[in-house]
């Protein structure tokens, strides 16, 4: 599929701001689409959308399929009538650039009990449409729901410490486990069912003003979750779920040892004796909730790193052929051409690059990677091609001005090579920088929310190796300079981002904090 110039912005909706301790899918939601239309932006990126686990990592969720209910708006509930004003009067103190998950976990839960419990007392035509939604998703909605309802009743530990008849599905054990916790399986699946229907009306919003939103799929999925308690047979567990191989990457320049991820691999025969039906299933979910799919760690689906499932390190694996064009065949074939984008950081080999290019999945430059002598060269501007997308960094990155505040303090050559690149005394190297974004032949430019904001290092997302105190980042809307989106609309006219050719070109710049 051919991309079209444009440009957006990276922003979970988690990182919203709004009075409940964590963005979600309220009027901010919808504040922030105004905000990315008045800036001529047309792309709206956000992380995997699914319930978190261990970490409150985004990457590593309960569900390759469900929606995560942190993110249910309790203000939209209120609307509704599905809470009172005296549900949602006793709101915990919080920070509002910080997100405290477990405070989150604890208020929001007791809220979504609350609504829950209103759902059921009204029995109105709401319960009609949560029927229809489950029906429609049975096909991953039932397990998942129970699953969680498992969990619950287990107090929280991973599945393979529960009961074993159920653990193991034993025959019999659905049937009775669901009957057994049939209100708590309910609650979930009408969680589910309000978190679509909240999600949908922000995508209909977004659409409504010429925004597409890119989501997010995570190669793999997370041990502790219904995809591999419902499907044990399509991944490297045994009968009862030891893993046997998991994914991970090598020893190279970053680390001794390489990275032992600890996911679960897919048995990839097993998957292709039925056409990659659990994979069409996924895509297909996705492409309902999102308008273009980024795959994270897109040369997996070419070669994978297999690693014993008893391995202590990642030092003794081994690289295996992945499914390559046979999955996307299949995809293409299932779906028609769908928008996807190829995640291709790292070391990427020819066959890589040629299943990429096969496709014509646009590829992702970093501009942060290409400074400096140590840099990787094709990641500057000049040598990017038509079909990629440019970002300044990643989640995974320090923000921009914290990268580049750090290298000025150190007196390094990536500070003075990305000065001389950009033509730059160093004072506005953010702005700079997104300039040389917006400015490249990169079809895709989308920048996050942090860089747009010329943040420090306090707004980085994530810290790779780091197994708490991630994903945590808030922004407010008195952040925003006021003339900021007349800045970026002149930025997207004059780079021919927003669609079409415009005839008078001026650049706003963005008034000091």
């Amino acid at each position: 599929m051919k991309f079209n110039r444009s440009a957006g912005i990276l922003l979970h909706p988690t990182s919203l701001p709004g009075k409940y301790g964590i963005g979600d899918l309220g009027d901010d939601a919808f504040k922030f689409i105004d905000f990315l239309e008045n800036s001529g932006q047309m792309l709206w990126q956000v992380f995997p959308l699914g319930p978190t686990g261990y970490g409150d990592s985004p990457y590593q969720c309960f569900s390759a399929f469900a929606g995560n209910p942190l993110l249910i708006s309790p203000d939209k509930l209120l609307e509704e009538g599905l809470l009172s004003e005296e549900d949602v009067n006793d709101i915990p103190e919080h920070n509002f650039h910080k997100i405290d998950y477990g405070q989150v976990i604890w208020y929001k839960t007791g809220l979504l009990q609350k609504a829950y419990g209103n759902f059921k007392a009204q029995g109105n035509s709401v319960e009609v449409q949560c029927a229809d939604f489950c029906a429609a998703n049975s096909y991953w909605l039932d397990d998942y729901a129970l699953f969680m309802a498992a969990k619950q009743h287990h107090g929280g530990i991973v599945w393979t410490d529960w009961d074993k008849d159920i653990a193991l599905r034993k025959e019999g054990a659905v049937e009775r486990w669901e009957e057994k916790l049939k209100d708590t399986v309910d609650y979930q699946k009408f969680l589910q069912f309000i978190f679509h229907r909240q999600w949908n009306a922000v995508r209909n919003y977004a659409h409504e003003k010429n925004i597409q939103i890119i989501g997010d799929l995570p190669i793999f999925i997370a041990y502790d979750s219904a995809d591999l308690w419902a499907n044990k047979n399509l991944f490297t567990v045994d009968e009862k779920g030891k893993l046997e191989l998991v994914a991970g990457v090598p020893p190279d320049y970053f680390s001794k040892t390489g990275q032992l991820w600890g996911n679960p691999l897919y048995k990839w025969n097993e998957m292709e004796k039925d056409d990659y039906s659990w994979w069409q299933a996924r895509f297909r979910k996705l492409f309902d909730m999102v308008d273009i799919v980024r795959i994270d760690h897109f040369r997996g689906f070419d070669a994978y790193w297999e690693i014993p499932g008893n391995a202590k390190t990642a030092i003794d694996g081994r690289w295996v052929k992945g499914p390559g064009e046979k999955l996307f065949n299949v995809i293409k074939e299932k779906l028609g051409n769908p928008a996807i984008i190829a995640e291709d950081l790292g070391v990427i080999t020819e066959s890589v690059v040629e299943l990429r290019d096969k496709f014509e999945f646009p590829g992702i430059k970093i501009m942060q990677f290409a400074f400096g002598k140590t840099g990787d060269k094709k990641f500057l501007p000049h040598n990017y091609p038509n079909n990629c997308v440019v970002h300044t960094g990643s989640h995974d990155n320090d923000t921009t001005r914290g990268f580049f505040d750090k290298e000025k303090e150190a007196g390094s050559d990536i500070f003075t090579h990305v000065c001389e690149y950009l033509g730059s005394d160093g004072n506005k190297l953010t702005e700079d920088l997104i300039k040389a974004a917006f400015a490249s032949v990169a079809d895709t430019c989308v920048i996050p929310m942090q860089d747009i904001l010329n943040l420090g290092s306090e707004a980085r997302m994530n810290f790779p190796g780091r197994p708490a105190g991630n994903w945590t980042w808030r922004f407010t809307w008195d952040q925003i300079p006021g003339n900021l989106p007349k800045h970026l609309d002149s930025l997207a006219v004059l780079f021919e981002r927003k669609g079409r050719k415009e005839t008078e070109y001026e650049i706003i710049e963005v008034e000091e904090e």
